[in-house]
């Protein structure tokens, strides 16, 4: 029996993938099978996490991120209300104007984990609900291009929503990420 390979960026960027089967399953399986994985290869990875994330005495979620995809390509210092913290940022092959962004608090507690826009590459113009394509943006984007929005309780401990306005018809919906990425957008309340 062979040891499984290393989890390294590739099993993380299935993981990743994994959860955004549930809202887009034609990207993911197109992307993946761009990364060269199996469906097998990504249910896999997507244990093996699961198993890292639940072990009783495993590294912390820092620790666990920075074993899986190496030192971060950047990390700088910010400050979210009376508190600094660092964010953390990796490459990832798979979204190249992308990265996965971790905030570490004091003692390298882990706030929050999800993909942002890499510095320097340009942003989608989002102008109406109609600009909002799966993958095309990020939570942040979509907050800044449709304030104000309310921020909504995910379906899963790596989804967000956001409930919005759509300047063109004034009519509400509902932004659903998974890691960060927009997923879908439907009718909703605001």
């Amino acid at each position: 029996m062979t040891a499984p390979a290393p989890f390294g960026p590739l099993q993380f960027q299935l993981v990743l993938l994994r959860r955004m089967a549930d809202h887009q399953p034609d990207l993911v399986e197109d992307a993946r099978r761009g990364l060269g994985a199996s469906l097998a290869e990504m249910r896999e990875a997507n244990r093996r996490w699961q198993a890292m994330v639940r072990a009783p005495r495993g590294r912390g979620a820092l620790r666990r991120y920075r074993s899986a995809l190496g030192e971060p390509e950047s990390s700088v210092r910010r400050v979210v209300g009376d508190l600094e913290c660092d964010a953390l940022l990796w490459r990832l092959p798979l979204w190249p104007d992308l990265r996965f962004e971790v905030m570490a608090g004091p003692g390298g507690a882990v706030w929050n984990e999800w993909l942002v826009r890499a510095p320097g590459a340009p942003a989608p113009g989002l102008r109406t609900v109609r600009d909002l394509r799966p993958w095309s943006c990020t939570v942040d984007e979509v907050a800044r291009a449709f304030a104000p929005v309310r921020p909504m309780e995910g379906s899963a401990p790596t989804s967000w929503a956001l409930a919005l306005t759509d300047p063109a018809d004034r009519l509400p919906y509902v932004a659903e990420f998974t890691w960060g990425l927009l997923q879908r957008v439907l009718p909703g309340r605001v």
